[in-house]
């Protein structure tokens, strides 16, 4: 208000506290969105590679039951063989995984993968704390009829 002049308006007044809170919250919902995005973008890549695990440990078939029992509709899959085929590809992926697991049902085998990730402005939305992102991923080998 300018000296000498008597205010008329009850709601003059600056607005600059209102723009200061806009830009603000409009900053948080870019800084989500971009969290989000590499979260997102984080377990994607954590599912690709427990879905290329699973497919290696369904091409790993159990010899001795193929040899003693024959093949059916599907080959036949046995856990210690899945481990280790599983094993092997993310040591060839060169790939660091906090844990994993392999489950085999003997025709299906189970890959359950878990990684900690860093995202972006984690100190913002997680207290700098790191993601857990798990992805499981299933196959079977079928053969041809």
């Amino acid at each position: 208000m300018r000296p000498g002049r008597q205010a008329t308006d009850p709601e003059e007044g600056s607005t600059l506290p209102f723009v200061l809170v806009c830009w603000l919250v409009a900053a948080l919902m870019v800084f989500g969105a971009i969290a989000a995005s590499d979260a997102f973008l984080e377990q994607q890549e954590v599912q690709s590679i427990c879905d290329g695990a699973a497919l290696a440990a369904a091409n790993d078939a159990d010899e001795a039951a193929v040899y003693s029992l024959g093949v059916g509709a599907q080959l036949p899959l046995g856990r210690a063989a899945a481990e280790a085929a599983v094993a092997d590809q993310l040591a060839d992926a060169g790939v660091q995984l906090d844990a994993w697991s392999a489950e085999t049902d003997g025709l299906e085998v189970t890959v359950r993968c878990t990684r900690s990730v860093q995202i972006a402005f984690d100190w913002l939305f997680l207290g700098g704390q790191p993601l857990e992102r798990t992805a499981v991923a299933s196959a079977r080998a079928p053969t041809a009829p």
